[in-house]
């Protein structure tokens, strides 16, 4: 027989992977697909393979998509390159790749399925038996309220914990809590001032009036979410596309944005049908030079509303059809032509097909463009049914990304896999119609998630390596840094922000007149343009979306923290500065200081001693900068948590 492309290879590993067994009913004259074949596909492949889900290219959706695989000639297992796979003895080749192999028995079935030609029940499809993301919001009925249990959110992860058997976490301290919402609503350490302030507060509501405290600060909470914005839409404030004029920043319209904070539905619809001043997200890059046919600027835009708006991924479906999930080459096509000036030609694999693309919404159930109509009207036509009240899609993908940056881990995981099954629907359900009740507030449903008992429990790392479908929310995760907040952090305890260039210097004069002439202690990291250390502890340079950033430390940045350059011309300028500022102070007193600006309580006897011995009898510049680091080092500082 004529050996497969290389990629059947991959598609078989995909199907066969993960040491699933395949179960029959050995000895049975006929291979029955009903009861032989689809509650064993339905187990250990529908998950991986059908609905959207198509590992390694692989669909078993219908018989027609399994035969374009290439692995079965049907009524000749023979010759089919499957019974091949899981009968080698190579471990390059043989299926599945690891786990048990498949036993003769199973061998068998599988070749009088092929030998019966490959026998399938008219009309089944295993997508229809696998999970759909609704579109339209759904308001959940809660579950009973516990004794003092007033936040829906709470309700619903109570009785999901007692249907699980989990046992809640503690709640953590109030200094804690201070400097974990300090952080996740306004990126800022609390001075140590203001802790103890909080900690002798008697109120029994004090953790809901400090969260409505922070969110209330516009500027601090602006300075702080537009680099979650940046990220999100790819908007910097320098690099590709800039000189040129291939790319326009957002800048203004955004920090205006955030600073008055409007309303998500209107948000968005200013970035899909814009304004001068918010073209740049739906413009994208003009990139110079010849590019892929999929990275023209009208399926940009196709790529980045369907990603950040919806969840969606059409990033592979810009080439050619999908291999991760059911989107056709036409859906991003068609998302594209909606923004298109001309007739914009198909491409597959950058190759023209003569076809000519279809304006048209990925949900045509919300609502259809009229592909006639001119452009300007077309993406008003886009915006409205994008922000429709019936697009439940929206609502959900933007709150389980706020759930994913306070609690450490989307309800949908990953938060750009909308269409997987969250690990609680009525969570999600309840957090976008909340939002949709609040008129589209975005600060309202941060003030809901941190407001909640469970938001101020104690947190506890989840196993990456599991698989999704079995994950079990435990409680809050804790959460890296961000570049932007470890800079940050670094100013607030020693007053050392990072420099500016004069490019910088003018942008954030205009910042301050948007802001009222608001006067900050110090310039926040986001709103300058990335430095060194900024970019070797995550910051993106900004041309692709990015919705999460790594939450492991690479070894490069291990090593750049330990020994690198930026780090350590930074610390050396902070050890000046605590110098002229605390150079009265005795090493105990100075450490003491130091660790309650850092980390939000007392230091121990231990880091005591070990501070005090850091910074010697006499401080000095040099002393205080290997004090500082020991303290930065730290995972309890490096994590929000």
């Amino acid at each position: 027989m004529t050996s497969p492309r290389p990629s059947i290879w991959l598609w078989l590993s995909a199907i066969l992977c993960c040491g699933a067994t395949f179960a029959s009913r050995a000895g049975a004259a006929e291979v029955d697909f009903a009861h032989d074949v689809i509650p064993l596909l339905q187990k250990h492949c529908a998950g991986c393979h059908s609905n959207g889900t198509y590992k390694g290219g692989m669909s078993i959706d219908t018989r027609e998509t399994l035969l374009e695989t290439g692995v079965v000639e049907p009524g000749d297992s023979a010759a089919s390159y499957l019974i091949d796979l899981v009968t080698s003895d190579d471990p390059k080749l043989q299926m599945p790749p690891k786990g048990d192999r498949l036993s003769k028995e199973e061998v068998d079935t599988l070749r009088r399925w092929i030998d019966a030609d490959l026998p399938w029940e008219a009309g089944y499809s295993f997508k229809a038996e696998t999970y759909r993301a609704p579109l339209k919001p759904r308001r959940p009925v809660l579950p009973a309220a516990e004794p003092d249990v007033d936040n829906p959110l709470d309700q619903i992860i109570f009785h999901y914990w007692k249907e699980h058997g989990v046992e809640p976490p503690k709640p953590i301290s109030d200094a804690a809590f201070y400097r974990r919402a300090s952080l996740d609503l306004v990126g800022l350490l609390p001075s140590a001032d203001e802790v103890d302030a909080f900690v002798s507060d008697q109120s029994t509501d004090k953790r809901s009036a400090l969260v409505r405290r922070l969110l209330d600060n516009q500027v601090a909470y602006t300075d702080h979410w537009i680099t979650f914005w940046n990220d999100l839409l790819r908007n910097d404030y320098a690099g590709t596309g800039f000189i040129d004029g291939g790319r326009a920043q957002i800048t203004g319209w955004l920090y205006d944005a955030l600073l008055k904070n409007k309303p998500y539905d209107v948000f968005v619809r200013e970035l899909i049908s814009p304004t001068p001043a918010s073209e740049g997200f739906a413009k994208g890059i003009i990139w110079r030079g010849q590019v892929n046919a999929s990275q023209r600027p009208e399926l940009q835009f196709s790529q980045n509303v369907g990603q950040v708006f919806l969840g969606v991924n059409l990033k592979c479906a810009s080439c050619h059809d999908s291999f991760v999930d059911d989107w056709k080459l036409t859906d991003a096509y068609g998302l594209a032509a909606i923004t298109s000036n001309e007739q914009l030609e198909i491409h597959r694999c950058d190759k023209p097909t003569g076809e000519i693309a279809k304006a048209y919404f990925l949900f045509p159930e919300l609502g259809t463009v009229d592909a006639a109509a001119p452009r300007e009207e077309r993406l008003k036509q886009l915006a409205a049914i994008m922000t429709s009240p019936e697009n439940g899609r929206l609502t959900r993908t933007v709150t389980n990304r706020l759930w994913h940056r306070l609690m450490g881990r989307g309800i949908v995981h990953p938060v750009d896999a909308m269409g997987s099954r969250p690990w609680n629907e009525n969570l999600l359900d309840q957090l976008a119609v909340h939002l949709a009740d609040s008129g589209y507030d975005l600060k309202k449903t941060l003030e809901l998630i941190a407001t909640s008992q469970v938001y101020g429990l104690a947190s506890s790392p989840w196993d990456e390596s599991a698989p999704v479908e079995d994950f079990v929310f435990a409680g809050p995760s804790p959460k890296r840094m961000t570049a932007e907040q470890f800079v940050d952090a670094l100013a607030a305890i020693t007053g050392t922000a990072p420099e500016q260039t004069e490019n910088d210097e003018l942008f954030v004069q205009s910042i301050k007149s948007l802001a009222g002439g608001t006067a900050r202690p110090f310039v926040r990291a986001a709103l300058v343009q990335s430095t060194p250390l900024m970019r070797t502890l995550g910051r993106p340079n900004r041309e692709q979306v990015v919705t999460t950033r790594p939450g492991e430390v690479t070894t490069l940045e291990a090593l750049e923290l330990s020994n690198g350059e930026p780090l350590s011309d930074l610390l050396a300028a902070s050890g000046q500065k605590l110098a002229a500022n605390l150079g009265d102070l005795s090493p105990s007193e100075i450490s003491r200081t130091l660790v309650r600006a850092a980390l939000s309580r007392e230091p121990t006897d231990e880091e005591q001693a070990l501070l005090i011995e850091a910074i010697g009898d006499s401080p000095t510049p040099e002393s205080l900068a290997d004090a500082l680091w020991c303290i930065v080092m730290l995972p309890e500082f490096q994590l929000v948590r």
